[in-house]
């Protein structure tokens, strides 16, 4: 594979912040360095390594950005065109929560009903 200015310049950028037990294999070197950053990028926890390497595998192609992308949410799209989980973001914390399934959507009133004194109002 042939790389580019800003491919190096990720790589770059990557092994500088990455763990150190994971530095001796981030070099131009390494014939499975995308591999290896594919694997990684599953466990890593910081936003901005998970970005960088996110960005070198999209500069690489669509096959290596694929090895990032969770198969089993991808088969659950495919299955029912739902997520299981959605991605809500409160006051900066960035939360995973279940995704509301359809037939609860269906079963609820399209129309609340007003009430008054305990009785419903038309």
């Amino acid at each position: 594979m042939q790389y580019t200015k800003p491919m190096i310049d990720l790589v770059y950028e990557i092994r500088r912040r990455v763990e150190p037990d994971m530095k001796p294999g981030v070099k131009m070197a390494n014939p499975e360095l995308l591999k290896e950053l594919a694997d990684y990028y599953q466990s890593a926890k910081d936003t901005i390594i998970k970005t960088l390497i996110k960005e070198l595998l999209s500069l690489a192609g669509t096959d290596w950005l694929a090895l990032i992308q969770p198969a089993p949410m991808a088969e659950a799209k495919a299955e029912h065109g739902l997520p299981k989980q959605v991605v809500k973001v409160y006051r900066g914390q960035t939360i995973l929560v279940d995704a509301p399934r359809p037939e609860l959507l269906a079963a609820a009133p399209a129309k609340p009903v007003r009430m008054y004194r305990g009785h419903p109002v038309d």
